[in-house]
């Protein structure tokens, strides 16, 4: 079987720059462990507000910075940052922008508790931020893992937004799903990620726009779908019901079974 040479991990977070979920600590163990194999990695999160610059030392990537995402007809420019994990070697891109990102004192509802009207314009943003960051490093990756339901725009944006550019060509893609759930609905979804090239018959996954949408789009387009902890919320009923999701136990063999699911993977391109 092959073994993976890069894996780019994209995730909405990552310990120990922020820690709300069971994401954080898989998104942190994972890299290091495939490091530790000579294998070349990558990791790109958003820039909540939540994260301080100076306390974990992030400075802006200028040559990465700079590119403009527009979505719904409103420019957005990305800015990249970057820090180092402490005691590894491990390095995290951060993907930033101050209205969407920086200036927010939380991560996915304001403080009253409430769930952004734009979290779906955020998400369009960091995936699409995500893609021109890559290209910026002109890095290319074996496997790209995603985490969390930020991430479900990567999947159909690498297949048939970025699919022409040399460097999105041979990625296995794979999306691992967590109980991150939420109730919002976003009407103008497909909408908007029409705007941005993605046709209207893939578009229309994203109709009417909740969490189970994005969920489903992001497997529709993926090469492998995990779960990273058992899914017991509402959202989630039904979904799975053609198959049973496979799920990597996080035990002391969590990093060895990982690796062994990618050579598979690869084996099969």
């Amino acid at each position: 079987m092959m073994s993976p040479q890069r894996i780019l991990y994209v995730a909405s977070e990552i310990a120990p720059f922020l820690e709300t979920s069971l994401v954080s600590d898989c998104v942190r163990k994972l890299p290091e462990a495939m490091q530790s194999r000579q294998i070349d990695v990558r990791i790109v999160v958003p820039k909540f507000g939540t994260i301080n610059d100076r306390m974990n030392r992030l400075h802006e990537v200028l040559r990465l910075s700079g590119s403009i995402v527009s979505i719904n007809d409103v420019d957005h420019s990305i800015s990249v940052k970057v820090s180092t994990i402490p005691s590894t070697r491990l390095q995290v891109y951060f993907v930033d922008n101050d209205d969407l990102f920086g200036r927010r004192r939380s991560v996915f509802e304001d403080h009253h508790n409430n769930f952004f009207e734009d979290n779906d314009l955020r998400m369009i943003f960091f995936c699409t931020g995500v893609m021109e960051t890559l290209k910026k490093l002109e890095w290319e990756a074996d496997i790209v893992h995603c985490h969390d339901w930020i991430t479900g725009l990567i999947p159909i944006f690498w297949k048939k937004l970025y699919q022409d550019h040399a460097l999105f060509r041979k990625a296995k893609l794979v999306f691992t799903v967590y109980n991150n759930t939420f109730s919002h609905h976003f009407p103008c979804l497909a909408e908007k990620i029409e705007k941005v090239g993605i046709a209207q018959e893939d578009a229309v996954w994203l109709t009417p726009g909740g969490f189970r949408n994005i969920i489903q789009l992001a497997m529709h387009y993926s090469d492998l779908v995990l779960r990273g902890e058992a899914l017991d919320a509402v959202e989630f009923e039904d979904l799975f019901k053609d198959k049973e999701l496979p799920w990597v136990q996080n035990d002391d063999q969590y990093n060895e079974e990982y690796f062994e699911m990618y050579k598979r993977l690869l084996s099969h391109a």
